[in-house]
């Protein structure tokens, strides 16, 4: 009996070609993967073809290989950039964006491949970040919102209280307890509202020309006095040269000056001494509070800038009051930076840029 033969090696092959041309092929040959596959491979092929085809004396077509070997490695090449590095870039710009705060940003899906679903997957995390990040300052907004009434409340009923002189002793000191309480409470309320502001866009500045002078004068002045009542002294040295003029709001600023002030007094407690220093450096005003406590714990130190970080300090906070004048030094198109004394206490200074005519 005649056995049935097969098809041919030729007529196999002719298959698989037509087969691949038409879609159909195999996992390993699908996508990226597969494209390198066979480019991979024909190099492979060329550059054997080229020993083989020079070892038995045929220059001609040995030289035609190796130029078909080159050919393939340049377009190998040029086909993974364009497939594969420039997406991956683009999906890098992307990242930092979200890193910096631009929750929500999406990358470009340039085609339907082993990248472009990985831009699917990568797009889908930004979305779902960005709904955290909304559902995080919507929460912290209203949570703040319903805590200031009746922290209002508080606070104007303790400090009605202090002044009836029928309550003495440890009733006495129960109520100032209560209201230093209410207003440690309500400027936390208070950071919680402007980081939510912040986060969403309705932080606004109102710009035009500042002397930081006056400003540091002022603030040196009244906020000096109010820290001799708890055995701080606040030390402002007037500045050799009259400080340039600069180009900000002066609520904000003033804000930012008053928060490092009062973390200076906070932290550094200890010292009980805070110096205050204003000079201008090249093409910015350089301000400095310097504080004679323990200082930013080495570890913090990276961190202290950070969003609702805290530290391993005992004093508490919100761990917002630093990221909230980062941000606003920064929107002045300033710097902002945190450090330690070699000599001890923290040193917190405020670079702003001079205003250009």
């Amino acid at each position: 009996m005649e056995e049935k033969k097969g098809p041919g090696p030729g007529k196999t092959l002719l298959g698989a070609a037509a087969r691949f041309i038409k879609g159909e092929r195999p996992e390993a040959l699908k996508g990226l993967k597969g494209v390198w596959l066979v480019i991979s491979s024909a190099g492979v092929v060329c550059v054997l073809l080229t020993l083989v085809l020079g070892l038995c004396g045929e220059a001609g077509w040995a030289g035609l290989c190796a130029g078909c070997a080159v050919a393939l490695l340049l377009l190998s090449n040029l086909w993974f950039r364009e497939r594969v590095t420039n997406p991956i870039l683009g999906l890098g710009d992307t990242a930092r964006r979200i890193a910096d705060g631009s929750y929500g940003s999406m990358a470009e899906k340039l085609r339907d491949d082993e990248i472009g679903r990985f831009v699917d997957a990568f797009n889908d995390m930004s979305v779902k970040i960005g709904e955290a990040g909304r559902t995080q300052s919507e929460f912290i907004s209203s949570v703040s919102h319903e805590l200031r009434t009746p922290l209002t409340a508080i606070t104007g009923w303790s400090e009605t209280l202090m002044y009836d002189e029928a309550i003495q002793g440890d009733s006495r000191r129960g109520v100032e307890i209560i209201s230093a309480e209410a207003g440690r409470l309500t400027g936390m309320v208070e950071e919680l509202l402007e980081f939510t502001r912040i986060r969403d866009g309705r932080f606004t500045l109102n710009l035009r020309e500042v002397e930081l002078e006056l400003l540091l004068e002022e603030l040196a002045f009244t906020y000096g006095e109010l820290l001799k009542h708890d055995g701080i002294e606040l030390i402002y040295e007037q500045p050799e040269e009259p400080l340039l003029p600069v180009t900000g709001d002066p609520a904000r600023l003033k804000q930012v000056l008053l928060n490092i002030l009062d973390n200076a007094a906070k932290y550094g407690r200890r010292g009980r001494r805070i110096e205050l220093i204003g000079r201008n450096e090249g093409e910015y005003v350089k301000v400095q509070v310097r504080d004679h406590g323990p200082g930013f714990a080495e570890e913090d130190l990276p961190h202290v800038k950070e969003r609702f970080y805290k530290g391993r300090g005992k004093e508490r906070g919100s761990g917002i009051g630093l990221a909230v004048c980062d941000e606003i030094v920064t929107r002045h198109r300033g710097r902002l930076t945190v450090g330690n004394c070699e000599d001890g206490g923290a040193l917190v200074t405020v670079e702003l840029p001079v205003k250009t005519q």
